[in-house]
This record gives structure tokens, C-alpha cells and sequence, in this order.
């Protein structure tokens, strides 16, 4: 299925395209589900968590993860890695909505604080400083995920190395 999006959907393969692809889709019903679709179809573990794009700009993303009993443990709350899931999906739009043409990101360090049980829909929102050299380095970036309340529940710390 990867390489069928990937021919498709050429322009979600380059991260210098992510921001034009969302200023589309978020005018199209359910846009944020697509994009959030399409990012799951490239990196499949990150679809598990059905990760919904509320809004998306250069270096800031905001990304809803709904409660459902797939993302749920035993104590009938969010389970951590849904949690860190939906970190690293924040993290990762925000950082390569923010490089520049032919730079790409991989993450190289996440880890989570984890500041209270997290029911009901969670959001993501990351903002990270416009990268404005190709030369090989580290970024780091944090996430906050909050309740519907707007408690913050969990906060992801992430390194990721951008480059050509």
C-alpha cells in the first residue's frame, strides 16, 4: 500500500510539500482524517492511532487522536504508547513542515512525561522553529497532549535529525 500512495499521492513524499498538501485539504469535509490517513499509510504504526490534522503550518501542527477502545489499556484510560504514538506523529509534522526543499527528518530520541490518566479525545500540539539550513543536525521538540478539558496530560520530548 506504501508504494501505491507513494505514486498517488507523490507530493505527501516530500516534506517541503506537507503544508501546500494540507492548505487543500483542510477545505475538503474530513480533510484532517485524509492527512492523517495518508501519513498513517506511509508510516503504518502511526495509522493505528488514527491521527485526525486539525491544523498545520510551518513548524506548528495541532493532531487529535480520539478515544477508542483500541487505544485504551486496562485501566480504561489512553494507553501510553497510543500517547507517545501521537507525540511522535505531532512532532514529526511539526519538524518537517519546517525544513526546507530537499531536507528530510528522522527522529532519533522520544520519551514521554506522563502527568495524568488521559481519557477522552487527546490533542497534540507542537511548534518547532523554521529549519533554514540543509546542513545535517539535531532539533529537538516537544508535543503537549491535552484533554478535551485542556489539561495537559502528556508531554513528548523528541530529537530528530534533519538534513538533506
Amino acid at each position: 500500500m506504501v508504494r501505491s500512495l507513494s505514486t498517488a499521492f507523490p507530493a505527501i513524499v516530500s516534506p517541503s510539500q506537507l503544508v501546500p498538501l494540507w492548505g487543500v485539504l483542510r477545505n475538503v469535509p474530513g480533510g484532517g482524517r485524509l492527512l492523517g490517513r495518508l501519513a498513517g499509510a506511509l508510516a503504518p504504526y502511526t495509522g493505528t492511532i488514527r491521527p485526525e490534522v486539525l491544523s498545520l503550518e510551518p513548524g506548528a501542527v495541532r493532531v487529535l487522536m480520539r478515544d477508542r477502545r483500541r487505544v485504551r489499556n486496562h485501566l480504561d484510560s489512553v494507553h501510553a504508547i497510543a500517547l507517545m504514538n501521537l507525540g511522535e506523529v505531532a512532532t514529526g509534522m511539526a519538524v518537517l513542515s519546517a525544513l526546507p526543499t530537499g531536507s528530510r527528518g528522522i527522529i532519533r530520541h522520544l520519551s514521554m512525561d506522563y502527568l495524568k490518566k488521559a481519557r477522552g479525545p487527546i490533542t497534540a500540539a507542537c511548534a518547532c522553529p523554521l529549519v533554514t539550513t540543509t546542513e545535517k543536525h539535531d532539533l529537538e521538540v516537544r508535543a503537549d497532549l491535552s484533554n478535551e478539558a485542556g489539561e495537559l496530560v502528556a508531554r513528548a520530548h523528541a530529537r530528530w535529525r534533519v538534513g538533506p
